[in-house]
């Protein structure tokens, strides 16, 4: 509240301008992006989310006194890390069948008919947009 009376306030249109980057931005800052961009993105997150939980697992498996303590425990540690991974890996199987890991790629379909425009032209258009 004291910086609101105390600073002052004097707004431009250099001050409002939004930019990123130190460059001014040339387009809207909403685009659209494919959706394959999002998926791929949680996809990724979900699986490295999911690997950080054996982390404690070793962590606690590293620990000669509590395998020695009892025979059992570290054979029951090691089987529930491989159900872990096992889970994990079906997880990844059944993304990877259903096509979430495939990237869908733009073709460029050329004209047949002829529109009177010169193909260097088509060529110089494809040049910069691919």
């Amino acid at each position: 509240m004291a910086n609101f009376l105390l600073a002052p306030n004097r707004p431009n249109p250099e001050k409002n301008s939004s930019y990123e980057c130190g460059e001014e931005a040339l387009d809207q800052g909403s685009i659209q992006f494919n959706l394959r961009f999002y998926i791929i993105g949680l996809i990724f997150l979900i699986f490295e989310v999911e690997i950080l939980f054996l982390f404690p697992w070793a962590t606690v498996f590293a620990e000669k006194e509590l395998i020695e303590a009892s025979s059992s425990w570290g054979w029951f540690a090691f089987a529930e890390a491989l159900i872990f991974v096992a889970i994990l890996a079906l997880g990844l199987a059944y993304v990877w069948k259903k096509g979430g890991l495939e990237w869908v790629k733009t073709e460029v379909v050329p004209l047949d008919k002829d529109m009177g425009i010169p193909e260097i032209q088509y060529e110089k258009v494809n040049q910069k947009y691919s």
